[in-house]
């Protein structure tokens, strides 16, 4: 069966961190960009960040760039997202997708994961 579960979301004060994962199953991981979306409720999805199948080029928002990071562990089939110096402008549903291609930024995805929500408030 083909999905992502991600994992590790929760409450954090502000300055603080968080790392989510997500575990993907039912396909090769190492044959797709992998990439974080995120959705405040009543606004649109935006791209956070991408990486590629080797991790040799990854994206970010200009809104997070020099806060978060992406990586991914291919023998575990999974990717990560590094969450620092949070701010309560990022608190969100976070959802790992997986890319069509091998490219970074994300343009086309094939699966969603069901989220997992931070939220940063003191």
């Amino acid at each position: 069966q083909l999905q992502l579960v991600e994992s590790g979301g929760g409450l954090v004060q502000p300055g603080g961190s968080l790392r989510l994962a997500c575990a993907a199953s039912g396909f090769r991981l190492d044959y797709h960009a992998m990439g974080w979306f995120r959705q405040v409720p009543g606004k649109e999805r935006e791209r956070v960040a991408c990486i590629t199948p080797s991790g040799g080029r990854t994206t970010y928002a200009d809104s997070v760039k020099g806060r978060f990071t992406i990586s991914r562990d291919n023998t575990k089939k999974t990717v990560y997202l590094q969450l620092n110096r949070l701010k309560p402008e990022d608190t969100a549903v976070y959802y790992c997708v997986s890319d069509v291609t091998n490219a970074c930024p994300i343009g086309y995805v094939e699966l969603w994961g069901r989220g997992t929500l931070v939220t940063v408030s003191s």
